[in-house]
């Protein structure tokens, strides 16, 4: 599959965009995965591994490697997302890492900072520990497969030698597989990878990282291997005479020849760097080894080197020749990006335990046909290096002298007696600010160099509205302002405290704001204080009368309620001045109809009633409950009464019935009756009305005009018998 053949799709699904590295069992190309829509790496096994004597070895290695590493959920460890087998080959889909490894950092800056090489192993150790928790070695740790994404981070990749510990041995194939330069002797010497196999190969590299050369080194990989079964590796200090002892501790702890003498696994080994780090004075941090252009031997592990601090004049000639680096690791990645898998950079050596046969066509890896023996003999005995006693003396007596005559004030009063406020990595401070501020760091980023370094403190969080949410605002100590460097007692129980920026601090205008019923709508201007406005615009000269909306509620308001907004964004509100005030009206002489258009007219509620009235025309008012000129407001009610005209009845004709009765009927109606008699000489006829006045049928007032009850006179025949 060259780049000079078509695009091809695996499983229908992953699209092959070009060919980016070789390895010693795999071709790694940049692909396309078309379902999900991101950028991939696979890793395509060689064709003649596939079809190879020990297919099945390297079968298990992919396999291996991809469940090793999808059991793992850290974010130092390059995922693998996907595995298969294409045309008789087997392939893994692994997460595309825009970077460089870190073999090429070291290539390029040839030594670190402290700083440098404590952050890039802390966060090795990390991944390091989470595949140690589930149980899972390594095995394979070098620089290599070590990664550096383009955020500087590390991301440990190619977990094909990885193992269970619980059956980590290499026994069942016969080979050890690795690079010599960085195997620990348990897994030489008997098979057994464990975890702290994984950390003797982190320190090896730490070693590395500072002295830019590993500790054992020759052109034949036996030597090599004897060198690291039988030789101690030399504490780092050896080469950096001005590193600070417990960084140099640190190293050799990893890189102890006994596997109990190191720490148990990736955890304990992360806590105890956390632990030292959080001790490091500023200098220690700053401390890098410069060395001379003519060490380029690196089989020597002892040979001097000029030492000096960045920022220090070491050696004028050598300046100028070879600057120190002053950007922190990594620099920016090259244009074409690496992947998290093996390169052509990579010299992974397999070299026989007992007799093995060599694997063909694979021109990166090594397969050493020489029977090795691990009891101290062999055709090539590796001699020992000269451990350069005078060097070791004079480091020994620094260190005397310093416990004896320095350590008291060091520890109490001396460096020793705080923390230093480290930098942040995305925070630039002048060479004469004294005064170099957190704000903008990166919160996230910053709490893992504070945890690296042990720096004691807390956070709260607070709004902002220059500083983005995330990063920090400001800084303290005991209520003084912090800045880069400042000291933090370590037996005065100080400790710092950082504000993180919320953001912008959000507001929402309450959405039942404009409902005069809710206690938002009864105080709309107290309501949007709560609510975090702080730039709420009441111009009363635009407040209103309303009929509706009672005094101090919302008219209006703007924007919509419900709409959420930054908290100083303009906010228009408008209030009801209540009910307006009106005068009432002069209604006398006015017809019901009149009086009712006049009440309407100013927002009053017309209480109308009808009554009879002897003086007053029907229609016309006769009584109101406010008089003319009172004070009143909208929506106020006015009782009036309407007269009726006077009151009438028609008269029933009572002629022919008894008077007596009709007098009684006539005098409940509230008529006055008067009773005359009428001479009868009929007896049938005695005591009955004989005539009525007015007449029945006639419409009657009840009452005249002043009140009193009108007449009715009855004539009643009396007989004469």
């Amino acid at each position: 599959m060259s780049e000079n053949e078509p695009t091809q799709l695996i499983e229908g699904r992953y699209r092959i965009v070009r060919n980016i590295a070789e390895g010693g069992m795999a071709t790694v190309y940049e692909a396309v995965d078309e379902r999900l829509g991101r950028t991939v790496a696979i890793k395509i096994m060689h064709t003649q591994l596939a079809q190879g004597p020990h297919r099945d070895q390297f079968v298990e290695r992919f396999r291996r490697e991809a469940n090793s590493a999808a059991a793992i959920a850290n974010p130092h460890i390059v995922q693998v997302y996907d595995t298969g087998e294409y045309n008789g080959l087997d392939f893994l889909v692994m997460e595309y890492v825009h970077g460089v490894n870190l073999r090429h950092e070291m290539n390029l800056q040839g030594t670190f900072s402290v700083r440098e090489t404590v952050r890039v192993i802390a966060e090795t150790l990390d991944g390091l520990a989470a595949a140690h928790r589930i149980g899972v070695v390594h095995r394979d740790i070098k620089p290599e497969n070590i990664l550096l994404n383009d955020r500087g981070h590390v991301q440990i990749t190619d977990f094909g030698l990885a193992k269970a510990a619980s059956q980590a041995t290499l026994s069942s194939t016969g080979m050890l597989l690795g690079t010599a330069a960085y195997l620990a002797p348990e897994m030489i010497e008997h098979n057994q990878a464990t975890p702290q196999g994984d950390l003797y190969s982190v320190g090896i590299m730490a070693w590395e990282m500072l002295t830019g050369k590993v500790p054992f080194d020759s052109d034949n990989p036996v030597t090599l291997v004897f060198k690291h079964v039988h030789e101690d590796v030399p504490p780092v200090s050896t080469v950096c005479t001005g590193i600070d002892p417990s960084i140099a501790a640190f190293v050799s702890h990893l890189t102890a020849r006994q596997v109990e003498a190191r720490p148990a696994d990736g955890m304990t080994a992360a806590e105890e760097l956390r632990q030292i780090a959080a001790k490091l004075p500023l200098e220690a941090w700053q401390y890098r080894l410069h060395a001379e252009s003519e060490i380029s031997d690196r089989t020597d592990a002892t040979a001097p080197a000029l030492v000096g601090r960045i920022g220090e004049s070491v050696h004028p000639s050598h300046i100028a020749d070879n600057p120190a680096p002053t950007s922190a690791m990594p620099p920016a990645p090259p244009a074409a990006p690496t992947t998290a898998l093996e390169t052509q950079a990579e010299r992974t050596q397999v070299m026989g335990v007992a007799q093995s046969t060599a694997v063909s066509d694979q021109p990166t890896d090594t397969v050493i046909p020489t029977e090795v023996h691990l009891d101290g003999e062999s055709a090539e005995k590796p001699s020992k290096h000269n451990r350069k006693p005078l060097v070791i003396a004079l480091t020994v007596l620094l260190i005397i002298a310093l416990a004896a005559g320095g350590g008291t004030w060091w520890w109490f009063a001396g460096p020793g007696s705080y923390w230093s406020v480290p930098q942040p990595e995305d925070v630039s401070c002048a060479a004469d600010d004294t005064e170099c501020a957190l704000t903008g760091a990166d919160w996230a980023t910053y709490e893992s160099l504070l945890k690296t370094a042990g720096v004691p403190y807390t956070m709260t969080q607070d709004y902002s509205d220059t500083v983005a949410e995330g990063h920090v605002i400001s800084a303290s100590v005991d209520a003084a302002d912090a800045y880069v460097g400042t000291h933090i007692g370590r037996r005065s129980d100080q400790q710092l405290t950082v504000v993180v920026s919320k953001g912008v601090r959000m507001a929402t205008i309450p959405s039942d704001i404009l409902d005069a019923t809710s206690a938002n709508g009864k105080d709309p201007l107290n309501a949007l204080k709560k609510a975090g406005f702080d730039k709420v615009t009441h111009d009363s000269s635009k407040d209103d009368y309303s009929l509706d909306v009672p005094e101090g509620a919302a008219l209006t308001i703007s924007p919509d309620p419900g709409t959420t907004l930054k908290h100083d964004s303009d906010v228009t509100i408008t209030l009801s001045k209540g009910p307006k005030p009106v005068t009432m009206p002069n209604v006398t002489d006015m017809t019901k109809d009149e009086v009712q258009s006049a009440l309407e007219e100013l927002n009053l509620t017309a209480n109308i009633t009808e009554e009879y009235d002897d003086k007053i025309a029907a229609g016309k008012v006769i009584s109101t409950s406010q008089e003319a000129g009172a004070q009143l407001k909208w929506g106020d009610s006015v009782d009036v009464v309407i007269s009726k005209g006077p009151e009438t009845i028609t008269l029933e004709n009572y002629v022919g019935q008894k008077a007596s009765t009709a007098k009684a009927a006539l005098e409940k109606l509230g008529f006055t009756v008067s009773v005359e008699s009428q001479i009868t000489v009929d007896s049938s006829k005695d005591k009955t009305v004989a005539s009525q006045n007015p007449v029945g049928g006639t419409v009657v007032r009840l009452r005249d005009a002043n009140g009193n009850p009108t007449a009715i006179t009855l004539k009643m025949y009396s007989s004469i018998f």
